[in-house]
């Protein structure tokens, strides 16, 4: 991931998540579980969304090999979240996901992230899970493909 702050014309597939009240932690701002949260929704409802069906059912699935987030501006309740979606990478078995969080107005502070975070999905067989799919499902990779940016966007 960049070490810069991302802006939203880094990503390409967008959706909006609402706060809740239980989302902010003790400080008043967004608790760390809960971007993990965000960022492994944006990922599965796009697949859902894309796919039109249950990736839970396909013959192949996707486990989380790795999250992170970095984190540059605090969000909170009660204004929704804009979460923007991008992959890095397409490989044989694996996709690499970012997801921007972003909170207020596009065109002002609400312009670059507030937090972007990395999510890789490993495809196994789903009878097997320790045995990893190649190469990742074709409906799955016709679902991401249009995700993909160019290395630094």
């Amino acid at each position: 991931m960049s070490k810069e702050r991302p802006a939203r014309s880094a990503y390409v597939a967008w959706r909006t998540a609402t706060t809740r009240w239980s989302d902010d932690d003790v400080y008043g701002h967004l608790n760390n579980a809960r971007y993990f949260d965000l960022i492994d929704t944006a990922v599965n409802a796009h697949l859902h969304d894309a796919t039109g069906t249950d990736i839970r059912r396909l013959p192949a699935i996707g486990v989380v090999a790795e999250v992170s987030c970095r984190y540059f501006a605090e969000m909170g309740y009660p204004r929704p979240i804009d979460l923007g979606l991008a992959v890095e990478r397409l490989g044989t078995s694996s996709v690499v996901y970012r997801v921007g969080l972003f909170q207020g107005d596009p065109e002002g502070e609400g312009a670059l992230a507030c937090a972007e975070g990395r999510f890789v999905h490993v495809y196994v067989d789903d009878t097997d899970p320790a045995r990893p799919v190649t190469p990742v499902p074709a409906l799955v990779r016709s679902a991401v493909e249009p995700l993909v940016v160019e290395p630094g966007r």
